[in-house]
């Protein structure tokens, strides 16, 4: 399984509609309050400021940045293939186990490709002038990282450094932004569809000094308007980010606990984020058997230096908890 989300596949092979399936795989916020968006006919057929100056000022004043410091792409994934496109470094240091988009794009852009352990050997050499590649908090183990200490050691080693902090906000973390004004070859990835509980809605950025901001070739109107309007009104609700930890912090010890009393896993790993990465001898079974209950978990052995041993659940709400549990306890009773 290359990325999560992958319902369409599992609910033919099944023999069910895509909406029948509880998918722990997707590792989007579990709340998700309904905007309704009032867009006129006008709105979607005028061409849309290029330089998406109105949003851009949300996401300065919710991140505490500048709009000179923002470039905005179709999703996270196209803000990671442009910036290593035009990045002139040709090494390049994946610490692994990451997001698998950014290998692919690292090849496509022909990069020399360097990996890192970082769950063994996190304080490994790297190249001077290389681009270094990290995600934090981690996937697929949800790992929060205090990079401070690597930070001086990347400048010291002249690195240009791409940090994602996507999954960054589900429990409030302390950033790097912080650094962008120092170090004008700090870029920051983020992705707004997982906090802000919108896979559909196609909005990546990219955060860096206003400088290396200048200098990215970005198409124009990338973003669409019905993008752009959704992003708005989410960003502007001030309750959203309130209750969505608050349910967070709840949800995920119910699913911790589901995972550590079930019994099936030799490890339960700690995470800094929505989603939990286990491990056990049995996981392909797991995997098999959980289908049969119509739920979804996002096997791992896709990961660099994982293997198909573990599993990760992302956090969902109470009912889907409970037909886990229940999936669980039908695993136990048919192996007994």
């Amino acid at each position: 399984m290359k990325h999560g989300a992958n319902i369409y596949k599992y609910a033919k092979q099944i023999g069910c509609s895509s909406d029948e399936i509880i998918d722990f795989s997707s590792n989007i916020n579990l709340y998700q309050l309904k905007a309704m968006l009032n867009i006129t006919d006008a709105e979607i057929t005028k061409y849309a400021d290029s330089n998406y100056k109105t949003l851009k000022k949300i996401i300065a004043q919710n991140y505490a940045l500048n709009k000179s410091q923002i470039a905005l792409f179709n999703g996270a994934t196209s803000a990671i293939y442009t910036l290593l496109s035009q990045l002139k470094q040709t090494k390049i240091v994946l610490y692994a186990p990451l997001y698998g988009e950014y290998e692919k794009a690292a090849r496509e852009s022909k990069k020399d490709i360097y990996k890192i352990n970082r769950m063994q050997d996190l304080y490994a050499r790297v190249p001077k002038n290389s681009i270094v590649i990290f995600v934090n908090p981690s996937t697929p183990d949800g790992k929060f990282y205090e990079l401070h200490e690597l930070f001086l050691y990347w400048k010291k080693q002249n690195c240009t450094i791409v940090l994602d902090e996507s999954f960054l906000e589900f429990e409030e973390h302390s950033s790097l932004k912080e650094m962008i004004n120092e170090y004008k070859k700090l870029y920051i990835i983020q992705s707004f569809s997982k906090f802000y509980s919108c896979a559909g809605v196609r909005i990546g950025a990219i955060f860096s000094h206003k400088k290396s901001i200048k200098k990215l070739n970005i198409p124009l109107w990338n973003i669409s308007s019905l993008d752009v309007a959704f992003l708005h009104k989410r960003l502007q609700d001030s309750e959203f980010k309130k209750k969505s930890l608050k349910l967070h912090k709840e949800q995920k010890k119910e699913l911790m606990d589901i995972l550590k009393n079930s019994q099936l896993f030799e490890e339960v790993f700690k995470s800094d984020t929505n989603f939990i990465l286990t491990k056990s001898s049995k996981a392909e079974q797991i995997f098999s058997h959980l289908l049969k209950y119509k739920i979804l978990t996002r096997t791992c052995g896709s990961f660099e230096y994982l293997s198909h041993e573990y599993l990760r659940f992302a956090l969902k709400d109470k009912s889907s908890h409970a037909e886990l549990k229940k999936a669980f306890a039908g695993f136990l009773e048919s192996h007994e």
